[in-house]
């Protein structure tokens, strides 16, 4: 059982977004209520628009506003953003924006995307059982740096009907050593293995990225065993033999290619939350975005059906990493699992053994088993 304590309150803003993302927020919301009211936690809500509501109420993916509230709050917890309503509109001008915008004023430079396989849902796996089982896998990727924002950019007309595309891959000392220092300190609190992942035998920006990470590691964390791979390398092996990994630290392009490929490991993006993190300070994140891996499905918008499981578990990354609280976050944790033991399903992940439930029930039963710990 959880002791009542006095908490320090903790503001959150809540930014719902589009599609699917206010169901499963709305979900997060009943689990904070219970929080508060069990004076378990003492947590403040405020919220904002992010993506398409916001184009549509503001003609703005995010208000400088809302950035601010985000600035001013303990982490921010998003729904999702886009879709195709808004996929005729100017590159910069997209509901991706509201997102890349948080993560670039926020200077949330490491994103961390877990992928855990729970036993119940083995069968949704394309890969046998036996490979999968057991899996818990943390991939750390650099967020602000790396080819998606290096300079020089763009396509430029050659004359002649023909025209050139052009992106940068850059990095520095600096973008490198803070992100591995995150991997690192997450390695020490897991198995003490990490595996950097670039591309040193073809890339320069490769090269220092390995001799920056291997200089750190011996420096700093010598009890961390630190292992290189290249990139092509990893993507194979996630799929022969995933288990071998723990941690993965690895580039922008990267991260954002490996980890999508150890999502579907586990058979449904429903399932996976992320956390993107800034600058630590006396063992806390300054800043902490938490969002679900899933977008915002706006086929399946206000029907009742999406699965909430992500974004609830984005939350209770929230408790562990920007409050401290790895207690209340364990509860979270096995109180998903004790659902789906029991057998209780949404749609994305239904078998003919399972129970269907909507959105609203998953959140119900989940709440049910928390309630257990109180």
């Amino acid at each position: 059982m959880v002791r009542k304590r006095k908490w320090i309150k903790k503001k959150i803003l809540i930014l719902s977004g589009d599609g699917v993302g206010p169901e499963a927020v709305n979900e997060v919301k009943k689990i904070i209520d219970l929080l508060n009211k069990k004076k378990i936690l003492d947590i403040e809500i405020e919220e904002g628009l992010v993506g398409g509501v916001s184009i549509d109420a503001f003609k703005t993916p995010i208000k400088d506003e809302t950035i601010e509230k985000a600035r001013k709050s303990d982490a921010v917890l998003l729904g999702a953003v886009g879709g195709p309503k808004w996929d005729n509109l100017p590159f910069d001008q997209r509901p991706e924006q509201g997102l890349l915008r948080l993560r670039s004023d926020l200077q949330l430079f490491a994103n961390l995307r877990p992928a855990i396989s729970f036993d119940p849902l083995i069968h949704a796996s394309s890969l046998k059982s036996e490979i999968i089982k057991g899996l818990d896998i943390l991939i750390v990727r650099e967020l602000t740096g790396g080819v998606y924002f290096g300079e020089p950019r763009g396509i430029e007309d050659l004359g002649n009907g023909k025209r050139k595309g052009l992106n940068t891959q850059v990095y520095s000392t600096d973008e490198i050593v803070r992100v591995a220092k995150v991997a690192f300190e997450l390695a020490k609190k897991r198995k003490k293995v990490l595996t950097s992942v670039e591309k040193s035998n073809v890339m320069e920006s490769g090269k220092l990225w390995r001799e920056e990470v291997e200089k750190l590691g011996k420096k700093e964390y010598p009890d961390v065993d630190l292992k290189h791979m290249y990139a092509d390398n990893c993507a194979m092996q996630l799929i022969r033999n995933p288990k071998q990994f723990d941690i993965i630290l690895t580039d922008n392009l990267f991260g954002d290619l490996l980890s999508d490929a150890a999502a579907m490991l586990t058979g449904s993006l429903g399932m996976l939350p992320s956390a993107s993190l800034g600058e630590i300070n006396n063992g806390n994140y300054l800043s902490g975005l938490y969002e679900p891996v899933h977008g915002s499905a706006p086929d399946i918008a206000g029907k009742n059906i999406a699965n909430p499981i992500a974004t609830i578990l984005s939350f209770s990354m929230m408790i562990f990493y920007s409050f401290n609280n790895e207690k209340i976050s364990q509860i979270i944790d096995n109180s998903v699992k004790k659902v789906l033991d029991n057998g209780f399903r949404t749609e994305d992940i239904m078998d003919e053994k399972s129970k269907k439930v909507g959105t609203n029930d998953m959140g119900d039963l989940i709440i049910k088993e928390m309630t257990k710990n109180f």
